[in-house]
């Protein structure tokens, strides 16, 4: 834990500087050949295989990870060499670009290791998937010489531009940026000016690590080894092709000169709040394994019964929970689904499908919270004990499901406003 408690005798050793890392350079590039010609199911089956051979290395470093307040990095680097930091770079750059569904399912079986761990990995995955979208000049910037490239963001314009020669010349905080500590570029909103200051889009720039600094300001309870501490850029150059306007990609009008690829298809705002889920969904998946395995040993207090699994009423929740972890995949896959599909047919989703997948984001969410609070309720009052696995899966899910993209209550709004064909009047990030 990060401090000692009231007049403990042991003291905590404080975490470690925060530097910038490169793994991704220093080990240097990773075969994926080996991926080459598998189907799409095939290579979903495989990655998540992948995946599930890391939990136990996840699991073993989950402590620690939450005591330094970033991911472990033989954690980052087994992710690397097991190839899931490209899922969604472009084949031209040696990256997997898979689709949907498999992002979902390798980023729920990371988040059944460590949760923290998965939403650095998803959230680098989505910001690749971002860059994408961009001009191949940027594209060949970030993975021209390194496909292992990897980028931290948040596409909040907090920030101030002046137009220059070229570009722009850009300062800003960006706070919460998952990743950053291990990545190789920022993405950063900013709102994009003409030479008289005047705002004339929004986009999002992508700078070297190099010419940023990072604040630590990653404090909380939950997520705790994210690392999301705070960007920060001071009067620095960034190039107009690495200026992505993201009014634009909201409505499916995207840089890139490849139009083919399918993964660069899918619409921007649906991936963006779907790809959060997965690591959820795997939080919840692994609260309902643990209690399982422990209802055939762990007895109810205060009562008859030495073994839980022997009470009904203990039966009666585990179906509960079951049933609403359950229902939150089938609403996420449904969302992964209409997403993919309309990639496939080379086209963008209607508003009232952008609006229906953020509902069915936010209820999967949802669902998977609750399914975690039901399996507390019946494990019983042990699972808020500081070594209990279930408090750190119970504070992780609370706290990622709190995420500004995914929140259900503003979902509910847009989507029930575009069953009405009202449109545009709650976010415009539909």
């Amino acid at each position: 834990m990060p401090y000692a408690r009231k007049g403990s005798s042991v003291t905590a050793a404080a975490p470690p500087p925060l530097r910038l890392l490169t793994p991704s350079i220093q080990s240097g590039n990773i075969d994926v050949s080996d991926l080459d010609g598998l189907d799409p199911v095939a290579l979903r089956k495989e990655l998540v295989r992948r995946a599930s051979t890391l939990r136990p290395l996840l699991d073993r470093n989950a402590q620690q990870t939450q005591t330094d307040r970033r991911v472990v990095e033989e954690n980052i680097e087994a992710i690397r060499a097991a190839g899931l930091m490209r899922i969604t770079v472009p084949k031209r750059y040696g990256g997997l670009e898979t689709d949907m569904r498999t992002f979902l399912d390798v980023s729920r079986e990371l988040g059944m290791g460590c949760g923290s761990t998965a939403w650095v990995t998803t959230l680098m995955n989505i910001c690749s998937w971002f860059a994408g979208f961009g001009s191949k000049e940027l594209q060949d910037d970030i993975w021209g010489v390194n496909p292992d490239s990897r980028i931290a963001g948040v596409f909040a314009p907090s920030s101030t531009s002046v137009a220059v020669e070229g570009g722009l010349r850009v300062t800003g905080k960006w706070a919460w940026a998952s990743g950053c500590l291990h990545s190789d570029w920022a993405l950063v909103g900013v709102p994009v000016v003409d030479a008289e200051g005047n705002q004339i889009d929004q986009g999002f720039a992508v700078l070297p690590m190099r010419d940023v600094t990072i604040e630590d300001t990653w404090y909380v309870v939950g997520m705790q080894g994210t690392g999301s501490n705070t960007i920060v850029a001071n009067d620095v150059f960034v190039p107009s092709h690495r200026i992505v306007s993201v009014p634009a990609l909201i409505e499916g009008r995207t840089a890139t000169p490849f139009a083919d690829e399918k993964l660069y298809r899918s619409s921007f705002i649906p991936v963006a709040a779907l790809g959060l889920v997965g690591p959820q969904l795997g939080l919840a998946t692994r609260a309902m394994e643990y209690v399982r395995e422990k209802a055939k040993t762990r007895g109810v207090s205060y009562s008859f019964y030495d073994r839980q699994m022997d009470s009904p009423s203990f039966q009666l929740g585990l179906a509960e929970a079951a049933s609403l972890l359950d229902m939150a995949h089938l609403v996420a896959y449904r969302a992964a689904e209409d997403i993919d599909n309309a990639a496939s047919e080379g086209r963008w989703l209607s508003y009232l499908e952008r609006a229906r997948v953020r509902m069915d984001v936010g209820k999967a969410v949802t669902l998977a919270r609750e399914a975690i609070d039901t399996l507390i309720s019946i494990h019983g009052a042990g699972s808020f004990a500081e070594g209990s696995l279930m408090q750190r899966l119970w504070r992780d899910c609370e706290t990622a499901g709190r995420h500004a993209v995914i929140s259900p209550s503003i979902s509910a709004e847009v989507y029930g406003k575009a069953l009405l064909g009202i449109e545009g009047d709650v976010t415009a990030l539909v």
